[in-house]
């Protein structure tokens, strides 16, 4: 087990991060907030599904979740269309200009990170996103199918992570 000292250092480098996620999310567009892009990223990966189980994705209060959905539903960037098995509910989909608002922003994440981590091998930057994976899982996130303890196997992934989050 580490020390103390350990410990404690991560905490500090875990709380300096936020500056990183701060020139990350300076890449999106003003009228996205890292939620919004999230509630994107989330229908992108996963398809179309009832703002209850978006609400469990995001880990979120169903209040929070109504707002992200209403503030992107009226850019058009999502469509909220009657659920056929329960007329009630509503079942979320991305809309064509939502897939391309998605893109544009996943690229220009991806483009950031290319251009700061340019003197990184591939395989550092492999390994960092395991280890970042592998520490979510240690804290129950819904969205790592990690085992916390499990060793990274070769070209390790997490396909399950959208690329543009909170």
């Amino acid at each position: 087990m580490a020390e103390k000292a350990q410990y404690e250092e991560l905490m500090r480098q875990l709380s300096a991060v936020t500056s990183v996620r701060r020139q990350l999310d300076r890449t999106l567009p003003q009228s996205c907030s890292s939620g919004s892009a999230t509630v994107l990223a989330l229908l992108g990966r996963d398809g179309d599904m009832r703002i209850g189980r978006l609400s469990e994705l995001l880990a979120v209060d169903m209040s929070v979740t109504s707002r992200h959905v209403a503030h992107l539903a009226a850019r058009g960037w999502i469509d909220r269309s009657p659920d056929p098995a329960d007329r009630r509910s509503r079942i979320l989909r991305l809309t064509p200009e939502g897939r391309t608002r998605l893109a544009e922003m996943s690229e220009r994440t991806a483009q950031l990170l290319a251009q700061r981590l340019t003197g990184w091998s591939d395989e550092d930057v492999r390994r960092l996103t395991w280890l970042l994976s592998r520490l979510r899982a240690s804290f129950g996130d819904v969205w790592t199918e990690q085992d916390p303890s499990a060793e990274p196997p070769e070209n390790a992934r997490t396909p399950r992570t959208p690329a543009v989050t909170t």
